[in-house]
């Protein structure tokens, strides 16, 4: 290997590192997203051309420790005093196999963990990155377009270098500038783009060398795997791994048989490429591929729509007829002169406003306030009917809004009606129609009362919502007909959801012991009532019986009085029959048959003996 090969690799790794820098601050500067990415293929490249540099020198020193060990063998005369120690003497040859059995792969492996790493992170921050517009265009294009040259120009002359004198380490670092050179190019190209008018070249192009650099990611690991199951054989220079194949064919496109034929070889460890089946498919392949390519625009001729689907069928972005196509099969020209558009317009699609539906959850049954229903639930804005300043807080004395939040979940199902009107009246029909229906919400919920909406008012809730939802979607010409709204839960959100639960708890017990004092009032009141109305109606019976008994001893008297005028003895002895009749009405009485006895009577006029004791019956006397 010649001194000046080394410098060339050198020149190579400088010009890789210097152009990686100088281009990200052009493109950063410049708001290029495909120029910052092109910047991740030169730094890879510079880490490339760094290992092949150090191998570079690794072979060299070997070089020249075997040109020392044949000058010293032909100095001698015989090699023999130097065959027993021929392992010692070439430390360099060991310390280049070294590196080539754990260095390299070590390295492959770390290339590919940055190209994928590189891959995810470049994707994942131009998805959340706008398009911005460009700061001094014309600067940035000079200066990119003058990267590009000098990429070229020393990458062209380092592959010819390699080609010429069949030196494989420069391989790398000069695949790496052609390919630089390319994407810088093509940086320029999406300036220029923008300049035109057409603001997402740019940040397209970004993303397809994003996913390039997954290409390169996953060809590397490929290239690992195949690497253990290549077969050695004895004598035969071993691949570098970290040269990229793909690369290889993108900064050199004329040499794409001679890649492959190379890379075929290279696995099967024979010449594939001098087998009849390469030769003819090298020979056929520009016929071959135009056939596919007939084929493949013929097969466009034809389109099957499926049932419950509808069609726009365009011809070089315009309607043709009606522009609208039913289910089956239809003649339409190859594209790109016509493509149709597949819309499922009979099935039920359906968008949530307030919450993002999580899958695995689908069987949990059990509905908590306190427990989370989906992914991600959203907090939004609801009246109260407490006036304004009624409620103090006791942390910083200020006195609340009357709003509350408020999570609630609202599936809406919706079917294409119209279906020129959904695709051609906006860009992206199906996404307005949400933000209609979470506008909506929103309005609708700052004009209603929380406990109205959280209890007898959710079913003319969703009615209405339904209703404003239709308007705004008739009124934008959507082209869809709102089949379901459905108001399915609405609960504080679920950080308050327990002090909540305490607060209702609190106002449901307080609202029993109202209606358990009503309760007691009434029922004390009613007693009270009725007490009062008996002692008053007692009270009335004895003034009415005195008046009425003294009324009778009146006329008792006055009768009396007459009877004793008629009759005095009479009247006497009556009255005494009667007081001895009252007086002995409970006393017992004997009565004795016989006349002729002398017995003396005596009546007994004390409380009267147990009935159940002198009260027996006597047994009747049965005849002789």
């Amino acid at each position: 290997m010649e001194r000046n090969i080394q410098k060339n690799g050198l020149v190579n790794l400088f010009l890789l590192l210097a152009g990686g820098a100088a281009t990200f601050v052009a493109a950063r500067h410049a708001n290029s997203f495909a120029g910052q990415v092109a910047v991740a293929f030169l730094g890879l490249g510079a880490l490339a051309a760094a290992v092949s540099w150090f191998q570079m020198r690794l072979e060299e020193r070997e070089r020249l420790e075997k040109m020392e060990f044949d000058e010293v063998t032909k100095a001698a005369g015989s090699a023999t005093l130097f065959q027993s120690q021929e392992a010692e003497s070439f430390a360099a040859r060991r310390s280049r196999e070294q590196f080539e059995r754990f260095f390299v792969p070590g390295f492959a492996v770390l290339l590919f963990l940055l190209q994928a790493g590189g891959a995810w992170w470049l994707w994942r921050w131009l998805q959340k990155t706008l398009v911005l517009p460009l700061n001094q265009p014309l600067v940035a294009m000079a200066l990119l377009g003058m990267f590009s040259l000098v990429l070229f120009l020393i990458g062209k002359y380092s592959a010819g270098i390699a080609r010429l004198e069949n030196q494989r380490l420069l391989n790398p670092g000069a695949n790496c500038l052609l390919l630089g050179a390319y994407l810088l190019a093509l940086a320029v190209g999406g300036i220029v783009a923008m300049e035109a008018g057409f603001a997402a070249v740019d940040l397209w192009l970004a993303r397809g060398l994003s996913g390039l650099l997954a290409l390169l990611a996953v060809e590397t690991l490929v290239t690992l795997l195949l690497e253990i199951y290549r077969p050695r054989v004895k004598g035969k220079v071993a691949r570098l791994l970290y040269e990229s194949r793909l690369v290889g064919l993108l900064s050199h496109p004329e040499g794409i048989f001679t890649t492959a034929a190379h890379a075929l070889d290279y696995q099967f460890g024979f010449k594939v490429s001098d087998t009849w089946f390469y030769l003819f498919l090298r020979k056929s392949f520009v016929a071959l591929v135009l056939a596919q390519v007939g084929l493949l625009l013929l097969s466009t001729c034809v389109v099957f729509i499926e049932a419950g689907e509808e069609a726009l069928h365009e011809r070089f972005g315009r309607p043709v007829g009606e522009g609208v196509i039913g289910p089956g099969a239809h003649l339409k020209l190859p594209w790109p002169v016509d493509k149709v558009h597949r819309f499922r317009t009979r099935e039920l699609q359906t968008f949530n406003i307030g919450f993002v539906h999580d899958e695995d959850d689908d069987h949990e049954k059990t509905v908590l306030w306190t427990v989370g229903h989906y992914k991600e639930e959203f907090n939004l804005l609801v009246a109260s009917r407490e006036p304004a300043g009624t409620a103090t807080n006791a942390v910083s004395g200020k006195k609340s809004p009357p709003v509350n939040l408020l999570s609630v979940s609202i599936p809406v199902q919706y079917q294409i009606n119209d279906l020129r009107a959904w695709a051609y009246n906006h860009r992206d029909a199906g996404a307005l129609l949400e933000k209609i229906g979470t506008r909506e919400v929103v309005r609708y919920l700052v004009s209603v009362d929380l406990q109205e909406l959280m209890s007898s008012g959710r079913f003319q809730a969703a009615e209405e919502l339904h209703r404003r939802i239709q308007a705004r979607a008739d009124e934008l010409k959507l082209g869809v007909q709102i089949m379901f709204l459905g108001l399915q839960d609405a609960h504080p959100p679920i950080k308050v959801a327990a002090a909540y639960e305490q607060v209702v708890g609190a106002e449901q017990k307080k609202r029993a012991n109202l209606l358990d004092a009503q309760a007691h009032r009434i029922r004390t009141n009613a007693l009270a009532s009725a007490v009062a109305v008996r002692v008053k109606r007692e009270a009335e019976s004895d003034r009415q019986r005195a008046e009425v008994g003294a009324l009778a001893r009146v006329a008792l008297f006055t009768n009396q009085m007459t009877a004793f005028r008629a009759s005095p003895e009479v009247y006497a002895q009556r009255a005494y029959l009667q007081t001895l009749v009252r007086a002995s009405a409970g006393a017992r009485k004997y009565i004795l048959a016989t006349t002729n006895s002398q017995d003396v009577i005596q009546m007994n006029l004390e409380d009267k003996i147990r009935a159940d004791i002198t009260d027996l019956p006597m047994p009747a006397l049965k005849a002789k």
